[in-house]
């Protein structure tokens, strides 16, 4: 048996961290707003005759085996965590091989882990047949990253993977609701730039620290976040208007809060870009995930979206060619006869 999967990875335009549990809770509305990118991860599944089990990257050019699963489930670390951890979860009563790939450059912030994990997990849940319903799949490989990485993790990010489109997610005390955003997309695409920075330094503890300083009773994060509910909140309304002289009034709010949470979200390269585009006649910009690096969004009218990727080149930074990923995961199965 052959199952070949893939879903996209995201980009947050607002609400970031509000979505990590017990944040969401001490904020009105919690909301946030994300778009699926098409930029993608996939896997390929193969069985094996034997019990051996093969694990490889492709965009990070290693590879690791075990004779069986009992012996991957009994190592202490792995070169690849990612897919480790989901088969020490899954747990296939075969042998089999399994191969990633991501589009997403190194540590860019477009959550190019979180898909990986809808995208292996959604492979082995039809392999092995599972049952799994998208929503249950989503809770349990956020688990299963949250074993990887030792910090919480926010649901937002598999969101995109799993129904693509453009979409807003409504967090309270009742749960999680996904609303997709009625957008012109053709028009959207026209005025969606995306830099790529470099690798972040800082990114790994960047939400754990606010989140930890907003839980031990820091007023100054605490305001600030209720700032950032409330632009998220305004963001998702000025993107169902098409008012994108307000979505990037906002974009430049939720960029000025974030700042202030935790310095390190922002590099040198980050702020000289900023300043650079708004010059060029971008609207607004914000770092992607959590930050210290990786991937910038901005947002253009149309007529400026050449100027402002000239201008980010100028600068030494990558202008990613992007487009809104319309569709979720998706699973094929071949036989390998």
């Amino acid at each position: 048996m052959r199952i070949v999967s893939k879903s996209p990875c995201r980009v947050d335009i607002a609400g970031g961290t509000l979505d990590i549990w017990p944040i969401c809770l001490y904020h009105d509305n919690a909301t946030t707003v994300n778009f699926a990118v098409n930029r993608y991860t996939s896997c390929v599944i193969r069985t094996r005759e034997d019990s051996r089990i093969v694990l490889r990257s492709r965009d990070q050019k290693s590879e690791e085996s075990f004779e069986s699963i009992e012996a991957l489930r009994a190592a202490k670390s792995y070169k690849l965590p990612l897919l480790g951890w989901i088969l020490r979860f899954f747990q296939p009563p075969m042998g089999l091989e399994i191969e990633s790939h991501s589009e997403a450059p190194a540590g860019a912030g477009i959550s190019g882990s979180s898909s990986l994990m809808i995208t292996c997990g959604q492979a082995l849940n039809k392999m092995l047949k599972r049952g799994y319903a998208i929503e249950k799949l989503r809770e349990v490989v956020q688990n299963i990253e949250s074993q990887i990485i030792r910090v919480p993790t926010g649901p937002q990010d598999y969101y995109p993977a799993m129904y693509g489109g453009v979409s807003a997610l409504e967090l309270s005390p009742a749960g999680i609701k996904r609303v997709g955003l009625p957008v012109d997309l053709d028009d959207f695409n026209s005025r969606v730039v995306l830099a790529y920075t470099g690798v972040p330094r800082n990114s790994g503890i960047n939400n754990w620290e606010v989140m930890k300083a907003h839980i031990n009773g820091d007023k100054k994060v605490h305001r600030n976040f209720d700032q950032i509910a409330a632009i998220a909140v305004a963001m998702r309304g000025a993107i169902e208007k098409a008012d994108w002289t307000e979505a990037g009034r906002l974009l430049r709010a939720d960029w000025s809060h974030r700042r202030k949470n935790i310095p390190t979200i922002t590099t040198p390269l980050i702020d000289l870009l900023v300043k650079k585009t708004a010059k060029a006649g971008a609207l607004g910009a914000k770092v992607c995930g959590a930050g210290g690096g990786g991937c910038v969004f901005f947002l253009v009218n149309p007529d400026a979206k050449q100027r402002v990727s000239e201008a980010i080149r100028a600068e030494g930074a990558e202008v990613l060619d992007v487009r809104v990923a319309e569709k979720g995961v998706t699973v094929a199965q071949t036989d390998t006869r």
